[in-house]
Protein backbone atom coordinates (compact mmCIF):
# COMPACT_ATOMS: atom_id res chain seq x y z
CA UNK A 1 0.00 0.00 0.00
CA UNK A 2 2.56 2.80 0.91
CA UNK A 3 4.39 1.78 -2.79
CA UNK A 4 1.34 1.98 -4.33
CA UNK A 5 0.85 5.50 -2.72
CA UNK A 6 3.96 6.69 -3.21
CA UNK A 7 3.61 6.15 -7.20
CA UNK A 8 -0.22 7.50 -6.75
CA UNK A 9 1.00 10.65 -5.42
CA UNK A 10 4.20 10.92 -7.64
CA UNK A 11 5.35 14.87 -7.23
CA UNK A 12 6.50 14.51 -11.01
CA UNK A 13 3.10 14.20 -11.85
CA UNK A 14 1.25 16.44 -9.43
CA UNK A 15 3.17 19.39 -9.23
CA UNK A 16 4.68 21.98 -11.18
CA UNK A 17 8.81 21.47 -11.72
CA UNK A 18 11.17 22.06 -8.63
CA UNK A 19 7.67 21.82 -6.48
CA UNK A 20 7.63 19.05 -3.44
CA UNK A 21 4.72 17.99 -1.24
CA UNK A 22 6.98 19.09 1.44
CA UNK A 23 6.62 23.05 0.23
CA UNK A 24 3.28 22.53 0.59
CA UNK A 25 2.97 20.54 3.92
CA UNK A 26 4.51 23.68 6.14
CA UNK A 27 2.45 26.35 5.04
CA UNK A 28 2.78 30.01 7.39
CA UNK A 29 0.82 30.31 10.33
CA UNK A 30 -2.80 31.27 9.16
CA UNK A 31 -2.46 30.25 5.80
CA UNK A 32 -3.89 26.68 4.45
CA UNK A 33 -3.27 24.78 1.11
CA UNK A 34 -5.41 21.99 -0.25
CA UNK A 35 -5.04 18.46 1.25
CA UNK A 36 -6.38 15.50 -0.66
CA UNK A 37 -7.73 14.46 3.03
CA UNK A 38 -9.95 17.91 2.82
CA UNK A 39 -12.00 15.62 0.58
CA UNK A 40 -13.20 12.92 3.10
CA UNK A 41 -15.46 15.93 4.55
CA UNK A 42 -17.34 16.08 1.82
CA UNK A 43 -18.86 12.37 2.03
CA UNK A 44 -20.70 13.22 5.34
CA UNK A 45 -22.04 16.37 3.66
CA UNK A 46 -23.17 14.26 0.72
CA UNK A 47 -25.69 12.63 3.91
CA UNK A 48 -26.75 15.70 4.85
CA UNK A 49 -27.30 16.72 1.64
CA UNK A 50 -29.74 13.75 0.40
CA UNK A 51 -31.28 13.99 3.96
CA UNK A 52 -32.01 17.54 3.22
CA UNK A 53 -33.02 16.83 -0.17
CA UNK A 54 -35.93 13.86 1.74
CA UNK A 55 -36.96 16.69 3.75
CA UNK A 56 -37.67 19.77 1.35
CA UNK A 57 -39.40 17.33 -1.27
CA UNK A 58 -41.47 16.23 1.74
CA UNK A 59 -42.46 18.95 3.10
CA UNK A 60 -41.75 22.24 0.18
CA UNK A 61 -42.40 20.59 -3.19
CA UNK A 62 -44.93 18.12 -2.73
CA UNK A 63 -46.89 21.21 -1.36
CA UNK A 64 -46.18 23.57 -4.54
CA UNK A 65 -47.04 20.79 -6.19
CA UNK A 66 -50.32 20.26 -4.97
CA UNK A 67 -50.98 24.30 -5.13
CA UNK A 68 -50.34 23.67 -9.01
CA UNK A 69 -52.97 20.80 -9.02
CA UNK A 70 -50.25 17.97 -9.66
CA UNK A 71 -51.24 14.92 -8.20
CA UNK A 72 -49.69 11.27 -7.63
CA UNK A 73 -51.90 9.61 -9.57
CA UNK A 74 -50.95 7.87 -12.54
CA UNK A 75 -51.11 9.36 -16.09
CA UNK A 76 -51.93 6.02 -17.87
CA UNK A 77 -54.04 3.64 -18.22
CA UNK A 78 -53.41 0.40 -15.85
CA UNK A 79 -52.71 -3.07 -18.14
CA UNK A 80 -55.62 -5.57 -17.42
CA UNK A 81 -55.00 -8.40 -14.75
CA UNK A 82 -53.40 -11.25 -16.58
CA UNK A 83 -51.02 -13.81 -14.77
CA UNK A 84 -49.85 -15.47 -17.68
CA UNK A 85 -48.46 -12.04 -18.77
CA UNK A 86 -48.08 -10.67 -15.45
CA UNK A 87 -45.33 -13.56 -14.96
CA UNK A 88 -43.43 -13.31 -18.03
CA UNK A 89 -43.18 -9.61 -17.32
CA UNK A 90 -41.69 -10.61 -13.64
CA UNK A 91 -39.25 -12.15 -15.71
CA UNK A 92 -38.53 -10.26 -18.74
CA UNK A 93 -40.34 -6.54 -17.79
CA UNK A 94 -39.27 -5.70 -21.53
CA UNK A 95 -41.76 -6.67 -24.59
CA UNK A 96 -40.80 -10.37 -25.43
CA UNK A 97 -39.51 -10.81 -28.89
CA UNK A 98 -41.54 -11.60 -32.13
CA UNK A 99 -41.24 -15.41 -31.19
CA UNK A 100 -42.49 -15.02 -27.89
CA UNK A 101 -45.56 -12.60 -28.66
CA UNK A 102 -46.53 -15.20 -31.08
CA UNK A 103 -46.82 -17.95 -28.63
CA UNK A 104 -48.63 -16.05 -25.71
CA UNK A 105 -51.15 -14.67 -28.61
CA UNK A 106 -51.89 -18.04 -29.34
CA UNK A 107 -51.98 -18.83 -25.86
CA UNK A 108 -54.25 -16.29 -25.03
CA UNK A 109 -55.86 -16.35 -27.99
CA UNK A 110 -55.26 -12.71 -28.35
CA UNK A 111 -53.89 -10.37 -31.49
CA UNK A 112 -50.21 -9.86 -31.17
CA UNK A 113 -51.09 -6.44 -31.09
CA UNK A 114 -52.80 -6.69 -28.02
CA UNK A 115 -50.16 -8.27 -26.31
CA UNK A 116 -47.31 -5.77 -27.13
CA UNK A 117 -50.29 -3.26 -26.14
CA UNK A 118 -50.46 -4.85 -22.95
CA UNK A 119 -46.81 -5.03 -21.91
CA UNK A 120 -46.73 -0.91 -22.70
CA UNK A 121 -49.52 -0.33 -20.74
CA UNK A 122 -47.55 -2.82 -17.17
CA UNK A 123 -44.09 -1.47 -18.07
CA UNK A 124 -46.15 2.72 -18.03
CA UNK A 125 -47.79 1.15 -14.92
CA UNK A 126 -44.01 1.34 -13.57
CA UNK A 127 -43.35 5.30 -14.44
CA UNK A 128 -42.83 7.16 -11.43
CA UNK A 129 -45.92 9.96 -11.15
CA UNK A 130 -45.24 13.66 -12.41
CA UNK A 131 -45.77 14.74 -8.65
CA UNK A 132 -42.33 12.58 -8.02
CA UNK A 133 -40.38 14.33 -11.18
CA UNK A 134 -41.79 17.51 -9.61
CA UNK A 135 -40.25 16.93 -6.82
CA UNK A 136 -37.27 15.79 -8.08
CA UNK A 137 -36.70 18.89 -10.51
CA UNK A 138 -37.29 20.93 -8.11
CA UNK A 139 -35.23 19.70 -5.43
CA UNK A 140 -32.31 20.44 -8.45
CA UNK A 141 -33.72 23.72 -9.19
CA UNK A 142 -33.35 24.69 -5.70
CA UNK A 143 -30.11 23.23 -5.29
CA UNK A 144 -28.60 25.10 -8.47
CA UNK A 145 -30.16 28.34 -7.89
CA UNK A 146 -28.62 28.32 -4.26
CA UNK A 147 -24.86 27.17 -5.60
CA UNK A 148 -24.56 29.53 -8.48
CA UNK A 149 -25.83 32.22 -6.29
CA UNK A 150 -23.22 31.64 -4.02
CA UNK A 151 -20.54 31.45 -6.86
CA UNK A 152 -20.92 34.42 -8.31
CA UNK A 153 -21.17 36.65 -5.06
CA UNK A 154 -17.68 34.45 -3.95
CA UNK A 155 -16.32 35.12 -7.39
CA UNK A 156 -17.66 38.33 -7.62
CA UNK A 157 -14.90 39.67 -5.37
CA UNK A 158 -12.35 37.02 -6.28
CA UNK A 159 -9.15 38.70 -8.67
CA UNK A 160 -9.20 35.53 -10.92
CA UNK A 161 -12.88 36.13 -11.96
CA UNK A 162 -11.78 39.49 -13.95
CA UNK A 163 -8.02 38.28 -14.70
CA UNK A 164 -7.70 34.46 -15.23
CA UNK A 165 -4.09 35.11 -14.84
CA UNK A 166 -5.00 35.18 -11.36
CA UNK A 167 -5.46 31.65 -11.73
CA UNK A 168 -2.01 30.82 -12.01
CA UNK A 169 0.01 33.36 -10.09
CA UNK A 170 2.16 32.31 -7.11
CA UNK A 171 0.77 28.64 -8.78
CA UNK A 172 0.53 26.21 -6.70
CA UNK A 173 1.01 28.00 -3.13
CA UNK A 174 -2.52 29.48 -3.53
CA UNK A 175 -4.13 30.05 -0.29
CA UNK A 176 -7.39 28.10 0.22
CA UNK A 177 -10.05 30.43 1.51
CA UNK A 178 -12.89 29.89 3.74
CA UNK A 179 -15.61 30.73 1.02
CA UNK A 180 -13.50 28.59 -1.91
CA UNK A 181 -13.45 25.81 0.23
CA UNK A 182 -17.24 25.85 0.85
CA UNK A 183 -18.16 26.14 -2.83
CA UNK A 184 -16.08 23.56 -4.08
CA UNK A 185 -16.94 20.49 -1.26
CA UNK A 186 -20.53 21.53 -1.60
CA UNK A 187 -20.35 21.16 -5.40
CA UNK A 188 -18.56 17.76 -5.19
CA UNK A 189 -20.92 16.92 -1.75
CA UNK A 190 -23.94 17.24 -4.46
CA UNK A 191 -22.75 15.16 -6.87
CA UNK A 192 -21.51 12.60 -4.36
CA UNK A 193 -25.59 12.68 -3.24
CA UNK A 194 -26.21 12.17 -6.33
CA UNK A 195 -24.72 8.97 -6.86
CA UNK A 196 -26.66 7.55 -3.39
CA UNK A 197 -30.10 9.12 -4.74
CA UNK A 198 -29.46 7.90 -7.95
CA UNK A 199 -30.73 4.04 -6.92
CA UNK A 200 -33.84 5.96 -5.15
CA UNK A 201 -34.73 8.26 -8.02
CA UNK A 202 -36.64 8.16 -11.26
CA UNK A 203 -35.33 4.87 -12.61
CA UNK A 204 -34.01 5.44 -16.39
CA UNK A 205 -32.74 3.84 -19.36
CA UNK A 206 -29.27 5.39 -19.40
CA UNK A 207 -28.84 5.05 -15.26
CA UNK A 208 -25.47 3.40 -16.31
CA UNK A 209 -24.51 6.25 -18.06
CA UNK A 210 -25.48 8.40 -15.72
CA UNK A 211 -23.78 6.83 -12.48
CA UNK A 212 -20.28 6.69 -14.93
CA UNK A 213 -20.78 10.34 -15.48
CA UNK A 214 -21.61 11.71 -11.96
CA UNK A 215 -18.53 9.43 -10.64
CA UNK A 216 -16.51 11.29 -13.63
CA UNK A 217 -17.69 14.38 -12.65
CA UNK A 218 -16.58 13.47 -8.65
CA UNK A 219 -12.78 12.85 -9.99
CA UNK A 220 -12.70 16.00 -11.94
CA UNK A 221 -13.60 17.89 -8.85
CA UNK A 222 -11.46 15.49 -6.46
CA UNK A 223 -8.26 15.74 -8.82
CA UNK A 224 -8.41 19.69 -9.47
CA UNK A 225 -8.92 20.62 -5.62
CA UNK A 226 -5.81 17.57 -4.99
CA UNK A 227 -3.75 19.67 -7.33
CA UNK A 228 -4.80 23.10 -6.06
CA UNK A 229 -6.39 24.20 -9.41
CA UNK A 230 -9.71 25.57 -7.34
CA UNK A 231 -9.61 29.08 -8.99
CA UNK A 232 -9.84 27.77 -12.66
CA UNK A 233 -12.02 24.85 -11.40
CA UNK A 234 -14.75 27.57 -9.75
CA UNK A 235 -14.75 29.01 -12.41
CA UNK A 236 -15.57 26.15 -14.32
CA UNK A 237 -18.46 25.67 -12.03
CA UNK A 238 -19.95 28.58 -12.04
CA UNK A 239 -20.46 28.33 -16.11
CA UNK A 240 -22.02 24.90 -16.32
CA UNK A 241 -24.22 26.08 -13.44
CA UNK A 242 -25.69 28.98 -15.65
CA UNK A 243 -27.81 26.81 -17.71
CA UNK A 244 -28.83 24.08 -15.18
CA UNK A 245 -31.07 26.66 -13.30
CA UNK A 246 -33.11 27.29 -16.36
CA UNK A 247 -33.19 23.69 -17.43
CA UNK A 248 -34.63 22.64 -14.22
CA UNK A 249 -37.15 25.75 -14.29
CA UNK A 250 -38.28 24.48 -17.74
CA UNK A 251 -39.14 20.83 -16.57
CA UNK A 252 -41.04 22.72 -13.51
CA UNK A 253 -43.36 24.61 -15.83
CA UNK A 254 -43.73 21.49 -18.42
CA UNK A 255 -45.25 19.41 -15.05
CA UNK A 256 -47.41 21.90 -14.31
CA UNK A 257 -49.00 22.15 -17.85
CA UNK A 258 -47.20 25.51 -18.48
CA UNK A 259 -46.47 24.73 -21.79
CA UNK A 260 -45.48 28.56 -22.91
CA UNK A 261 -43.62 29.46 -20.20
CA UNK A 262 -41.76 25.94 -20.30
CA UNK A 263 -40.70 26.68 -24.28
CA UNK A 264 -40.33 30.01 -23.50
CA UNK A 265 -37.67 29.04 -20.51
CA UNK A 266 -35.97 26.72 -22.75
CA UNK A 267 -35.68 29.42 -25.65
CA UNK A 268 -33.40 31.39 -22.81
CA UNK A 269 -31.74 27.84 -21.70
CA UNK A 270 -30.97 27.06 -24.88
CA UNK A 271 -29.36 30.72 -25.60
CA UNK A 272 -27.54 30.53 -22.25
CA UNK A 273 -25.95 26.84 -23.31
CA UNK A 274 -24.67 27.71 -26.45
CA UNK A 275 -23.34 30.92 -25.02
CA UNK A 276 -21.99 29.20 -21.86
CA UNK A 277 -20.42 26.53 -23.69
CA UNK A 278 -19.73 27.47 -27.11
CA UNK A 279 -17.97 30.75 -26.49
CA UNK A 280 -17.37 31.58 -22.68
CA UNK A 281 -15.90 28.46 -21.69
CA UNK A 282 -13.55 28.14 -24.44
CA UNK A 283 -12.54 31.63 -25.24
CA UNK A 284 -12.05 32.04 -21.14
CA UNK A 285 -11.44 29.35 -19.27
CA UNK A 286 -9.45 27.07 -22.24
CA UNK A 287 -7.89 30.26 -22.93
CA UNK A 288 -6.51 30.73 -19.37
CA UNK A 289 -5.86 26.90 -18.83
CA UNK A 290 -4.07 25.95 -22.05
CA UNK A 291 -1.99 29.37 -22.70
CA UNK A 292 -1.93 31.99 -19.69
CA UNK A 293 -1.12 28.93 -17.31
CA UNK A 294 1.94 27.84 -20.34
CA UNK A 295 3.15 31.20 -20.22
CA UNK A 296 2.97 31.51 -15.78
CA UNK A 297 4.02 28.09 -14.79
CA UNK A 298 4.58 25.91 -17.91
CA UNK A 299 3.71 22.67 -18.33
CA UNK A 300 3.60 19.31 -16.78
CA UNK A 301 2.02 15.87 -16.22
CA UNK A 302 -1.36 16.65 -14.44
CA UNK A 303 -1.26 19.88 -16.35
CA UNK A 304 -1.59 17.72 -19.60
CA UNK A 305 -4.54 15.47 -17.85
CA UNK A 306 -6.41 18.43 -16.53
CA UNK A 307 -6.06 20.29 -20.16
CA UNK A 308 -7.17 17.14 -22.32
CA UNK A 309 -10.09 15.99 -19.71
CA UNK A 310 -11.40 20.11 -20.32
CA UNK A 311 -10.86 19.47 -24.23
CA UNK A 312 -12.58 16.63 -24.09
CA UNK A 313 -15.59 18.55 -22.21
CA UNK A 314 -15.47 21.06 -25.00
CA UNK A 315 -16.03 18.22 -27.31
CA UNK A 316 -19.05 17.44 -25.87
CA UNK A 317 -20.58 21.35 -25.25
CA UNK A 318 -20.07 20.91 -29.11
CA UNK A 319 -21.92 17.50 -29.88
CA UNK A 320 -24.66 18.17 -27.21
CA UNK A 321 -25.46 21.92 -28.67
CA UNK A 322 -25.58 20.61 -32.24
CA UNK A 323 -28.46 17.95 -30.60
CA UNK A 324 -30.48 20.66 -29.34
CA UNK A 325 -29.98 22.62 -32.39
CA UNK A 326 -31.25 19.84 -34.67
CA UNK A 327 -34.35 18.90 -31.83
CA UNK A 328 -34.99 22.44 -32.33
CA UNK A 329 -34.99 22.63 -35.75
CA UNK A 330 -37.28 19.79 -36.27
CA UNK A 331 -39.40 21.15 -33.52
CA UNK A 332 -40.13 24.47 -34.64
CA UNK A 333 -39.85 24.56 -38.58
CA UNK A 334 -41.17 20.88 -38.76
CA UNK A 335 -43.61 20.38 -36.30
CA UNK A 336 -42.36 17.54 -34.98
CA UNK A 337 -39.54 15.95 -33.43
CA UNK A 338 -37.63 12.46 -33.22
CA UNK A 339 -38.63 9.74 -30.52
CA UNK A 340 -35.88 9.85 -27.38
CA UNK A 341 -35.12 6.16 -26.67
CA UNK A 342 -33.89 7.20 -23.16
CA UNK A 343 -37.04 9.01 -22.14
CA UNK A 344 -38.38 7.72 -19.19
CA UNK A 345 -41.55 7.99 -20.64
CA UNK A 346 -43.52 5.32 -22.92
CA UNK A 347 -45.76 6.03 -25.76
CA UNK A 348 -49.02 6.68 -24.49
CA UNK A 349 -52.34 4.58 -26.16
CA UNK A 350 -52.73 6.61 -28.92
CA UNK A 351 -49.15 6.48 -30.18
CA UNK A 352 -49.14 2.23 -29.93
CA UNK A 353 -50.10 1.67 -33.36
CA UNK A 354 -47.33 2.89 -35.38
CA UNK A 355 -44.18 0.58 -34.35
CA UNK A 356 -42.49 1.35 -37.50
CA UNK A 357 -39.74 3.48 -35.60
CA UNK A 358 -41.30 7.14 -36.92
CA UNK A 359 -41.37 9.86 -35.21
CA UNK A 360 -44.63 11.70 -34.04
CA UNK A 361 -45.91 15.12 -34.23
CA UNK A 362 -45.61 17.49 -32.12
CA UNK A 363 -48.17 18.72 -30.04
CA UNK A 364 -49.33 22.36 -30.42
CA UNK A 365 -48.50 23.67 -26.91
CA UNK A 366 -52.31 24.87 -26.53
CA UNK A 367 -53.35 20.91 -27.00
CA UNK A 368 -53.20 18.60 -23.99
CA UNK A 369 -54.58 15.00 -23.59
CA UNK A 370 -56.81 14.80 -20.51
CA UNK A 371 -56.89 11.36 -18.52
CA UNK A 372 -60.56 10.56 -17.63
CA UNK A 373 -59.36 9.32 -13.91
CA UNK A 374 -57.76 12.71 -12.56
CA UNK A 375 -58.56 15.22 -14.84
CA UNK A 376 -55.01 16.41 -15.87
CA UNK A 377 -53.18 16.09 -18.91
CA UNK A 378 -51.21 13.95 -19.97
CA UNK A 379 -47.32 15.48 -20.86
CA UNK A 380 -46.43 15.50 -24.74
CA UNK A 381 -43.24 14.64 -25.62
CA UNK A 382 -42.31 18.38 -26.60
CA UNK A 383 -39.68 19.82 -28.31
CA UNK A 384 -38.06 20.90 -24.52
CA UNK A 385 -38.14 17.51 -23.07
CA UNK A 386 -36.57 16.30 -25.66
CA UNK A 387 -33.49 18.78 -25.63
CA UNK A 388 -33.81 18.76 -21.46
CA UNK A 389 -33.13 14.81 -21.39
CA UNK A 390 -30.27 15.45 -24.02
CA UNK A 391 -28.15 17.85 -21.81
CA UNK A 392 -28.86 16.47 -18.72
CA UNK A 393 -25.88 14.06 -18.45
CA UNK A 394 -23.52 16.73 -19.80
CA UNK A 395 -24.35 19.82 -17.68
CA UNK A 396 -21.37 19.07 -15.47
CA UNK A 397 -17.20 19.24 -16.09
Amino acid sequence: MAALSAWFWNERFWLPHNVTWADLADPAPGVEYPKAGHLLSALPLALGIFVVRILFERFVARPCASLLHIHAASAYRPAAPNKVLEMVFASITKCPDKRHLDGLSKQLDWDVRKVQRWFRQRRNQEKPSVLIKFCESMWRFTFYLCIFTYGILFLWQSTWFWDTRHCWYHYPYQVLTPGLYTYYVTELAFYWSLMFSQFTDIKRKDFVIMFVHHLATVSLISFSYANNMLRVGSLVMCVHDASDILLEAAKLANYAKYQRICDSLFVVFSAVFFITRLFIFPLWILNSTLFESWEIIGPYPSWWLFNSLLLVLQVLHVIWSYLIAGIAYKAIVRGKVSKDDRSDVESSSEEEADTNGRGFKMSPPHKEKENGTNGHAVPSKTWSQQIGRHVSKSNRW
